[in-house]
């Protein structure tokens, strides 16, 4: 099934990423959800019980989805069902299962679009469209935000005060935290005021996405 992927990926923990997810769920209904956590079992060098998610690893990636398995209405896959989500999948996995856990999930889509909210995904998967959320007091940044950036298609804001818009500023500061000159490049960058021009942007990949695949199913019926 040809469906439309959106990855959220953040700068660093705490910057909205969530947030943004939800608000572009309202904006396309009917499109399903993708969290994907990462956990660790002795190896972050915590007691395995500091891990929140260390008690559902295994030998194989974990994939909840459905109501029942994922909501709950202090978790980030509550927040996608409130906001309106299709379905919610929740991926669960070490460092080295992400690949298969990803594709895993992928195929349970059933929807015209999915937001997928992570970054070390994006090392493995090719997505349609991925918004890079910062915020102007982001401060460490993730070792997996240079696959994010790499795959970057829009970079995200979240000001302080939606009168003082200056997303370029805050791109050129993100540009020069990295040292590979391959990852300083512009990409598009939307403040909160800008919302509903990334809303437009999205909706239009995805209208290209459909339009792809409908010209791909008209092929293959006059083959």
């Amino acid at each position: 099934m040809t469906f439309t992927k959106v990855a959220i990926a953040g700068v660093s923990s705490e910057v909205g990423k969530t947030t943004l997810l939800c608000q572009l769920l309202r904006e396309f209904p009917g499109w399903e959800a993708i969290k994907m956590t990462r956990g660790h079992y002795r190896s972050c060098g915590k007691d395995p019980h500091a891990c929140c998610v260390s008690h559902l690893l295994g030998d194989q990636p974990l994939i909840r989805s459905g109501f029942q398995q994922t909501y709950a209405s202090d978790k980030d896959t509550g927040r996608y069902w409130d906001a309106g989500a299709a379905n919610v999948h929740w991926v669960i996995v070490t460092d080295d299962q992400v690949e298969r856990g990803i594709q895993l999930a992928l195929e349970r889509i059933k929807a015209p679009g999915v937001l997928i909210e992570g970054n070390s995904f994006l090392r493995f998967v090719d997505v349609d469209f991925a918004v890079l959320v910062a915020s102007e007091l982001s401060a460490k940044v993730k070792n997996s935000t240079r696959w994010a950036f790499q795959k970057a298609s829009a970079l995200y804001v979240f000001n302080r005060s939606d009168l003082t818009n200056r997303p370029s500023e805050t791109i050129t500061r993100l540009n020069y935290r990295f040292t590979s000159p391959d990852l300083k490049r512009n990409v598009p960058a939307y403040g909160t005021i800008d919302f509903p021009k990334l809303v437009a942007q999205v909706s239009s990949i995805h209208s290209v996405r459909i339009g792809e695949s409908h010209d791909q199913g008209n092929h293959k019926e006059i083959s």
